[in-house]
């Protein structure tokens, strides 16, 4: 909101809460929602700037192989109450359990109350990189995405300037990939995504000196098909110093330097997560 003017107050709801405060009065949106045909109705949407990437989590030695919903059918599933998993998920198979939050499931995971629950992938990845020991003594995390929702900024429609609102919000969203603000929020170095508006991803550093080497780990904001409609690979290039380059040994050396002030001390470093093991 600041990048184009605006200031905004932020509340956070409990989980259970989320969809009647987004749908009733006393706020005029939320900054991280799922989009469905009830919320339509109520609020007008921006382009998706992020994707949620649901994976499968068991107790330590669980099967968490499962390539889709119907796989685990009949098996007890814990998600978030609150949440828009999509108005077809309930027909897939599993016995959905709802609890009040992540760190409720997880917990109701561990005590033996679930077989599984479904998390964020970036949920995942607070957790093995915060509680390093008790995610690999404790947790099975599956490899395969079971469910993926985009994220969005939604406005309340009552609000006369709503679309214009959104309208301002899109116009930064490729900035603030090429920018460096989205690896800054998400604690990531590079982020896989589409910088100049052609639907092919670019690989996109955090800063203009990402060092000698290329990237062996790269977070994507979005599924992308790994194959064109003529079934060749999709080839990314790299995006360095406000250019595109179609691979690694073409970046100027000039970039290939470690930048000393990086990880950025801007980064974001507050976490609504509290999980007890």
């Amino acid at each position: 909101m600041g990048r184009v003017g605006m200031t905004a107050k932020i509340a956070i709801v409990p989980a259970t809460q989320f969809t009647p405060a987004l749908l009733g009065t006393q706020y005029d949106g939320s900054a991280a929602a799922w989009r469905d045909a009830e919320r339509e109705r109520a609020l007008i949407f921006s382009q998706p700037y992020l994707e949620n990437r649901l994976v499968l989590v068991g107790r330590r030695g669980a099967d968490v192989s499962a390539r889709s919903l119907s796989d685990i059918k009949g098996k007890r599933v814990g998600i978030v109450e609150g949440y828009s998993y999509g108005e077809t998920i309930d027909a897939t198979g599993p016995v959905f359990v709802r609890f009040s939050s992540e760190e409720d499931s997880v917990a109701q995971l561990l005590k033996g109350n679930v077989d599984y629950t479904l998390m964020d992938a970036l949920v995942v990845h607070y957790i093995v990189s915060n509680y390093p020991q008790q995610s690999e003594t404790k947790l099975q995390i599956g490899a395969e995405t079971l469910v993926r929702r985009e994220l969005y900024l939604a406005i309340a429609r009552r609000r006369a300037d709503a679309e214009l609102i959104i309208a301002r919000f899109n116009t930064q969203l490729r900035r603030m990939i090429a920018d460096g603000t989205y690896h800054r929020l998400l604690h990531v170095d590079w982020i896989r995504a589409d910088v100049d508006g052609d639907g092919i991803p670019e690989y996109v550093p955090g800063n203009e000196h990402p060092g000698p080497s290329e990237p062996q780990s790269v977070y994507t904001l979005f599924s992308t098909p790994l194959t064109d409609s003529k079934s060749e690979p999709v080839k990314s290039g790299f995006y360095v110093g406000g250019s595109i380059y179609s691979n690694w040994a073409s970046v100027p050396e000039s970039y290939k330097v470690v930048n000393p002030s990086y990880p950025d001390s801007r980064r974001s470093t507050a976490s609504v997560f509290s999980f007890k093991w």
